[in-house]
């Protein structure tokens, strides 16, 4: 029988990331990794087992190829003929840089209200400076864990 983790027992960590020159869907895939708790021995689907993520320096994060002026985010305003569209570049240019990695995060959870609450525990900061010292946060190496993280300019 699988033994079920009580939430009383649940311990959140919290995990820093420099985001520098880090590619964007292989950071997001391992940060929806952690924030769903799967990174964990006591990991199950229906119970909010995850931990803190904080990622540092998100303009400068990178994309591989072209993807950076070509992708194409997509959203519907619920009318007819609603649909809008907009590009990573776009995205940086209204300062939005945020959006673009919590985007990619929020498109490989599972949908639902679990989703949503586990979403929650992303914080993205655009510089080195962020008020999360005091929770003394576990520092992920990201660009050494695989050479293909890095994208050099």
């Amino acid at each position: 029988m699988t033994p079920f983790i009580k939430k009383k027992d649940i311990k959140k960590n919290w995990y820093i990331i420099n985001a520098e020159n880090i590619a964007v869907g292989r950071l997001a895939s391992q940060i929806s990794k952690i924030l769903r708790g799967k990174n964990k021995a006591t990991f199950n689907p229906h119970i909010d087992n995850g931990d803190f993520v904080i990622v540092t320096n998100i303009e400068k994060i990178k994309f591989s190829g072209k993807k950076f002026k070509d992708k194409k985010y997509y959203r519907h305003t619920g009318h007819p003929g609603g649909i809008k569209e907009v590009t990573p570049l776009g995205l940086k240019e209204k300062n939005k840089s945020n959006e673009i990695l919590k985007l990619a995060v929020k498109r490989m959870l599972p949908g639902g209200p679990l989703a949503k609450k586990q979403l929650t525990k992303l914080k993205i900061y655009p510089g080195e400076k962020h008020p999360h010292e005091i929770q003394k946060p576990q520092v992920i190496q990201f660009d050494k864990i695989n050479r293909k993280n890095l994208i050099a300019n």
